[in-house]
């Protein structure tokens, strides 16, 4: 299982990074400081950092150029709400192997993650890991193809998603919030719908009884 080090000083923003990338099969540990992210990376096994530049002692900049100047070839991440070109080509320019703006949607941030490790966390198909399959169900996320005991049916870039999440945690019950966060994004709106909305889309075209509603809790693939 991959670790993946979160350096944010917004606690609401790592936190939700924490959950959502644990929600997708990740070991995580965050931190709010720079000096702490340089002793973690050199001393622990960090398979990626999600890295913030305006941190309160050293700033992502700073780190970035410290761990690649000391040979640490971790991939990195970095997240930030700096969107200008020249800070983009700053980050890149020291190591940096991807670059986000905030705000940010958590589907895109999971897609980069998984593009930088090379390697697929869930249960997939050994002889391809770009294919997850549960029973009937096979997610092609190369293809961004659903099929449905053989039959392939088209989904949303939010069904799908939701599919994965749920895809990747087959038998588990997923919250209401983790579904949230994972999919939607840290500014998704605590009081909507869209879960149940997106739910009942799924339900649609999967067949009703494959996603189940836990009463109090959340949902689950069965």
């Amino acid at each position: 299982m991959s670790t993946i080090l979160v350096v944010e000083d917004e606690a609401r923003i790592a936190s939700f990074l924490a959950k959502g990338l644990r929600a997708a099969g990740y070991t995580t540990q965050v931190t709010a400081s720079g000096l702490q992210a340089l002793e973690v990376v050199l001393q622990e096994d960090i398979d990626l950092v999600v890295l913030d530049i305006g941190l309160p002692d050293i700033d992502g900049f700073e780190v970035l150029e410290r761990l690649r100047g000391q040979g640490v070839s971790t991939p990195v991440i970095m997240l930030t709400a700096r969107s200008s070109v020249a800070d983009r080509v700053a980050g890149l320019e020291r190591g940096a192997d991807d670059y986000m703006p905030k705000p940010f949607s958590f589907e895109e941030l999971l897609a980069r993650v998984r593009v930088r490790l090379r390697s697929e966390t869930a249960p997939a198909d050994p002889a391809d890991p770009v294919r997850i399959t549960h029973k009937d169900l096979v997610l092609d996320l190369r293809g961004r193809t659903m099929e449905v005991a053989g039959d392939t049916v088209e989904l949303s870039a939010r069904e799908f998603a939701l599919a994965e999440t749920f895809m990747r945690h087959p038998g588990q019950v997923l919250s209401r919030e983790q579904l949230l966060s994972t999919v939607w994004g840290y500014d998704f709106d605590p009081g909507s719908n869209v879960v149940e909305v997106y739910v009942s889309y799924l339900r649609s075209k999967l067949g009703k009884e494959r996603v189940q509603t836990v009463r109090g809790m959340g949902y689950r693939l069965v």
